[in-house]
This record gives C-alpha cells, structure tokens and sequence, in this order.
C-alpha cells in the first residue's frame, strides 16, 4: 500500500505541476511542500515537478503557435493593446525572459507569447526548464531547511 501511496503522490504531482503551467490557476508548490514533508524524495519530486510543469509552458506554447494571438486575448482575457505590450516586453527582454515562465501572472502569457512569435523550440524548452528547475530546487531546499 506504502508503494501505490508513493507512486499516487509522484502522479498528483506531475497532474498539478502540469495544470499549474497552463492557464488554470493553480498551484503546485503545496503539492510538493506537502509530498517533501511526507519523506519523498527531494530529487525525483524536483524531477517530476519540473517535467511536469514544462510540458503545461509547452502547451501554452503550442496553443500561441498554432492558435496564434487569439488565444491570449479570448482565453487570457487579454485585450488587443496588452497582448501588443507584452510582445514588446518579450522582444525587448529576449529569450532569456523565458527563464522567468514560473512566475504568477506573466509566466502564462509569455509562453503563448513565444509560441506566437515563434522562439525556436530548443531555446523554449531548454530556458523554460532550467526556469522552473531552479524554481522547484529552491523551494525544496528552503522546505527541508526550515523544517
């Protein structure tokens, strides 16, 4: 029972990670505090956290390069002159801003952002996963150093 326990927390943390990335507002962070908490282990949380929320960044993407600046303003809520602003931010930062889809608010609408301008996939997944591994590293360590 321990092993199907185990192996459900890895899987509920994958599922929140992944919903967390896309354009539903969730979080994973309590997932992961909580399964860090329970004796799982630090690096295949990390792992299965940052996997997971790379592949949701990559469905934004995916729905910026096919569905194009639509999808950010009918699903983001954003208006015609934001989404004109945040493609202008992300030009003016570059990809490197990429490192940065982890965050509330923006990180969502960047990635559908560089789907839409069309960032080269490998630099997409290669700074959005480095982003959030850093991001879930961190968070597992100040987790099991406070407590």
């Amino acid at each position: 029972m321990t092993d199907l326990l185990f192996e459900l927390g890895y899987i509920g943390l994958f599922v929140s990670a992944f919903l967390a990335a896309t354009i539903l507002p969730l979080s994973s962070e309590v997932v992961l505090t909580t399964l860090l908490l329970n004796d799982f282990s630090p690096a295949v949380l990390v792992a299965v956290a940052t996997v997971g929320n790379t592949l949701g960044s990559f469905t934004n993407y995916a729905l910026g390069y096919w569905a194009g600046a639509g999808v950010a303003t009918r699903w983001l809520k954003m208006s015609e002159e934001e989404f004109v602003r945040a493609e202008q931010r992300f030009v003016k930062y570059g990809v490197f801003s990429l490192c940065f889809a982890w965050l509330p608010i923006i990180g969502d609408p960047l990635t559908i952002v560089a789907g839409v301008l069309r960032v080269r996939l490998l630099w997409f997944v290669l700074l959005v996963t480095l982003g959030k591994f850093v991001r879930y590293s961190v968070l597992s360590l100040l987790t099991l150093n406070i407590w």
